[in-house]
């Protein structure tokens, strides 16, 4: 069997996601909806499918799954309505802004009984993923600290900080979900601070753009992220784990892994710029995975329930760096 998926948004993560579809033979693209009618035909064109509508894919029992790609402040609602359907899905990060919002929209999955995986594809990078494999396989022992780097070449114009939810919200809810995939501990304790320190813009608009955080589990783990909207020299993104038996690391990751020495000393070529290219690998095994998931009948992880944990641990971070004290979980 073929597994039937529609997209919704077919912007530059939709793309990406359309890409991946068209590389797995288990699955075919058959229908993608967007505002910008060109969007949604330019995919439409490339995969062989049809520019559709939302009620139209609601209504069609041959579609299996939906993938959402639709601005944020639209997945609660997408979630629900398509739970409600029968159809498994796919949304990106996160599920909503507001907790409380996200909280109803699990319970409407719950009672449908639906399929839901959230798009945190750091899981699923291949070195980020064999970080956590040389954990699983005790080759550092018990974890007991993470260090989590993750800093953009750049950052965002203002009309995105505007709709973004925050840093917290927005950049570190990654960094959150990155952390419990390698503490393997709940994180009961958020301490934050927040700076502007790249654009005064981004402070005019409430928000941080440099920030630093301590997680800290029950027995005691604890993992130290640091975030910034600028690194001059490409997209920083660097994890180690340290443990009773030794450590674990995952270096930044080039377009071209190669070194050149000269009398100038020892060269190497730029990072990756951006965090499409940067993990082009993970979105393609994130919607595989999905697709596992629908084959097998298995539950989809990262879960919906993953996605409101790490939107939890967002808020704390923000209180946290508001009133400058450790917040609990």
């Amino acid at each position: 069997m073929v597994t039937k998926l529609a997209l919704l948004g077919a912007g530059r993560i939709g793309k990406v996601h359309a890409r991946a579809i068209a590389e797995d033979k288990r699955a075919k693209l058959v229908a993608v909806v967007d505002a910008v009618a060109e969007a949604a035909q330019a995919i439409a064109d490339s995969a062989g499918c049809r520019v559709s509508s939302i009620e139209e894919i609601e209504a069609d029992r041959d579609i299996d799954a939906v993938i959402i790609c639709t601005p944020t402040n639209t997945h609660a609602d997408l979630i629900e309505r398509f739970a409600k359907a029968g159809k498994a899905i796919f949304c990106e990060k996160p599920i909503d802004l507001d907790v409380d919002r996200a909280r109803s929209c699990l319970e409407t999955v719950r009672n449908s009984g639906a399929r839901v995986m959230l798009g945190f594809n750091r899981r699923f990078d291949p070195h980020f993923l064999a970080v956590r494999q040389a954990i699983d396989e005790g080759r550092i022992g018990k974890v007991e600290m993470v260090t989590i780097t993750s800093r953009d070449p750049g950052p965002p114009p203002s009309e995105y900080i505007k709709v973004s939810g925050g840093i917290f919200r927005d950049m570190t809810i990654h960094d959150f979900d990155m952390a419990r995939f390698l503490l393997g501990e709940e994180i009961v304790s958020v301490m934050a601070a927040g700076a502007v320190l790249v654009d005064p813009k981004i402070g005019e608009l409430g928000d941080y753009d440099s920030a630093s955080l301590i997680l800290t589990t029950a027995s005691g783990r604890q993992c130290v992220i640091s975030n910034s909207r600028r690194a001059s020299y490409g997209y920083d993104q660097r994890i180690e784990v340290h443990g009773s038996l030794g450590s674990v690391s995952a270096e930044n990751q080039r377009p071209v892994s190669i070194e050149v020495a000269n009398k100038d000393g020892y060269t190497r070529p730029p990072l990756h710029d951006f965090f499409m290219t940067r993990y082009t690998a993970a979105y393609a095994a994130e919607i595989s995975a999905f697709i596992d998931s629908l084959e097998s009948g298995t539950a989809p992880s990262p879960s919906a329930e993953d996605g409101l944990i790490a939107l939890q641990l967002a808020d704390a971070a923000l209180r946290a760096a508001k009133q400058g004290s450790a917040v609990k979980i």
